[in-house]
């Protein structure tokens, strides 16, 4: 379960305002990457909203919900959401355009924190303040685990809007990730312009002769 350990100890060394950094969206075959930042006021926040944070990934998609309703009403998190594009994810990478969507929730921040906890083991450049990784820290920080929960639940809106206007492809349900439906109907249907066309699926079914050991792989968050 999270705790505040890592944010007391960061307050402590004087970070007055101390920040949790994540992203959701490194697998997907289409959709951006999103990521946002977390600031709790440890004075406010409630037990009960506390108990609804976790890791993003160890909760449904009900406790998401519920869970980011709690953030938004609690007065107690600021927060911040930035996005890279597929086009930039296509031209940049996809570790790049996450740094990139991470330095743009940041930049969104009304307040920028003295430091950043990220989840992980690589920090983006250019943060404009310190950070800190760590790794699995979304199961271990309260400000990674409530900015996990806020990229999740608002790519995850985002895909299900844009699954209306291009259905077949199941991202109701898969949210633009890699599932057997998706693959079938990346197949039957073709690429549409929110697929990552950097992504090997998709760029088999562009380039169908391609040889698969010149096609990069990218795993699943």
């Amino acid at each position: 379960m999270p705790s505040f350990r890592h944010e007391k100890r960061c307050a402590e060394a004087g970070a007055i305002r101390v920040a949790g950094i994540d992203e959701v969206g490194r697998g997907p075959l289409a959709g951006p990457v999103v990521a946002a930042v977390a600031v709790i006021d440890r004075t406010v926040a409630k037990r009960k909203l506390l108990r609804l944070i976790d890791d993003s990934k160890k909760l449904t998609l009900e406790q998401r919900e519920e869970a980011f309703a709690a953030i938004v009403e609690s007065g107690a998190v600021r927060y911040a959401v930035g996005e890279a594009s597929v086009e930039e994810i296509d031209t940049i990478n996809i570790l790049q355009a996450t740094f990139l969507a991470m330095r743009r929730a940041l930049q969104a921040m009304a307040e920028q924190p003295d430091l950043v906890l990220i989840d992980g083991n690589r920090a983006p450049p250019e943060l404009g303040c310190r950070a800190e990784t760590i790794v699995g820290g979304d199961a271990r920080s309260y400000s990674i685990a409530a900015a996990s929960i806020v990229a999740k639940v608002t790519r995850d809106r985002y895909m299900r809007t844009l699954a209306a206007s291009f259905p077949g492809y199941g991202w109701e349900t898969n949210v633009g990730y890699r599932s057997p439906e998706h693959l079938a109907a990346l197949n039957r249907l073709g690429a549409t312009t929110h697929h990552r066309r950097s992504f090997a699926p998709v760029r088999m079914v562009l380039e169908p002769g391609l040889p698969p050991e010149v096609v990069p792989l990218v795993m699943d968050d």
